[in-house]
């Protein structure tokens, strides 16, 4: 079973404003801010959608981490520009980022916002580490 190679075995980390002060512990420790609130519902939003879901999960276990776009095309029965569009809504939203080389475009999974996520989902995890917020 594949598993997002840069977040699997790692401690989950609490999310933090630009401030350092945390901003989200996980929804079973504490109910989540508004401002928390605010911050996370454009990942979740943007994996909301089955093929945008699907998408991150093909790229996040392809070799290497990483997966061309000519690779996500044969995944899927639409056309290429449906195809960037769910990408670049994941890519708006910080959950992959991408690379251009040659004609081909390279896409891969953003761990720290994966861990993000995960972290405000998880229960009872208790004396997590401080982590960067988003950039």
């Amino acid at each position: 079973m594949c598993q997002i190679r840069e977040v699997v075995n790692q401690r989950l980390l609490p999310l933090v404003d630009a401030d350092g002060q945390e901003c989200c512990a996980p929804l079973a420790a504490e109910p989540l801010s508004p401002a928390g609130a605010d911050e996370l519902a454009p990942l979740f939003k943007a994996v909301a959608d089955p093929m945008r879901l699907r998408l991150l999960s093909l790229i996040a276990c392809h070799d290497g981490g990483e997966s061309c776009v000519c690779d996500l095309l044969e995944a899927f029965d639409v056309t290429a520009p449906s195809i960037s569009y769910h990408l670049k809504i994941l890519r708006e939203a910080g959950l992959i980022s991408s690379e251009r080389r040659g004609t081909w475009v390279y896409y891969r999974v953003n761990p720290d916002v994966m861990t993000r996520m995960s972290a405000v989902l998880a229960p009872g995890l208790s004396g997590l580490a401080r982590m960067p917020g988003p950039a």
